[in-house]
């Protein structure tokens, strides 16, 4: 019997859960591997499915416990270096922009963990490595192409955000981080840059939410291309629009409560909004 050291080891079950990406054929990844071309009827949810959900993805975060912590430990540090670069001063007024690019991305971000609820409804013994087990899907071009577009769009949303500050307080860099704070506050072009950017920024978020929020945890379910995917997405949100529009109010008012203690809060708001999402499509999308 050989001692291993647990880095060793972690490595070790990294790479098995990552090797040959994308070559496991459908009939076996998914129990039912039938390719699907239509999209399917949806529920109509309410405020109860959603606090269910949010329950739900507690309990995952529960069971999977510090090694979900570690998981998603990736996504503060990266917003702290984000931050960091931004008061250099010329990035500053797009720090902000910056943090809600977040919201924007996080269908995405979150796929391995929708992979983990995935494999724990189907068998209790689950650990974080099972949230790499997305590079064996058949459907992993899928998904990507579909985060592809999630970050396109994140980097229009800061085109927009750049362009807004330009054309209001800009286009010169904020002299100081308190000169910027007075003068998005105490000036007219300030309230300006915060009533259109939030403008802005809404409908950015209502297009992800709507082609996204139930998109890549059926592309981990089922056996389909991903305009079905992104339709039953739609279809949802259309037939679903007081509560999916409460659920992005709580997606975002939960992003923005975890990051005020230096982004630190994500390590848990991430993890439970992407298990979350896992058990939204299920109360959303009939088996």
């Amino acid at each position: 019997m050989v001692i291993r050291t647990p880095p060793a080891w972690g490595w070790d079950k990294l790479t098995g859960a990552m090797h040959a990406p994308g070559t496991v054929g459908p009939d076996e990844y998914w129990q039912d591997a039938r390719a699907v071309h239509t999209v399917p009827q949806v529920r109509r949810i309410g405020i109860a499915d959603l606090k269910l959900a949010l329950t739900q993805g507690m309990e995952d975060f529960g069971a999977f416990r510090t090694d979900v912590l570690f998981l998603c430990l990736i996504y503060p540090l990266a917003g702290l270096v984000l931050a960091r670069l931004a008061f250099g001063y010329e990035l500053l007024p797009l720090l902000f922009p910056l943090a809600s690019g977040f919201a924007l991305i996080g269908p995405f971000a979150a796929v391995g963990l929708n992979e983990m609820s995935r494999r724990r409804e189907e068998s209790a013994d689950t650990g974080w490595i099972d949230g790499f087990g997305i590079f064996r899907s058949p459907a992993l071009g899928q998904i990507l192409a579909l985060g592809f577009a999630l970050i396109i769009m994140l980097l229009l949303w800061l085109v927009c955000a750049q362009a807004i500050y330009d054309s209001t307080l800009g286009p010169r860099p904020p002299a100081s981080v308190g000169q910027f704070a007075h003068d998005i506050f105490r000036t007219p072009a300030g309230w300006t840059m915060i009533i259109v950017g939030f403008g802005v920024g809404f409908l950015f978020a209502v297009a992800v939410l709507t082609i996204s929020s139930v998109a890549f945890p059926m592309l981990l379910d089922r056996n389909v291309p991903i305009d079905v995917a992104v339709r039953t997405s739609v279809r949802v949100a259309v037939t679903n629009k007081r509560t999916m529009a409460v659920w992005g109010l709580i997606v975002a008012g939960l992003l923005v409560i975890g990051s005020i203690p230096a982004l630190l809060g994500l390590i848990v708001v991430m993890p439970v909004l992407g298990h979350a999402t896992w058990h939204l499509y299920r109360a959303a999308v009939p088996h």
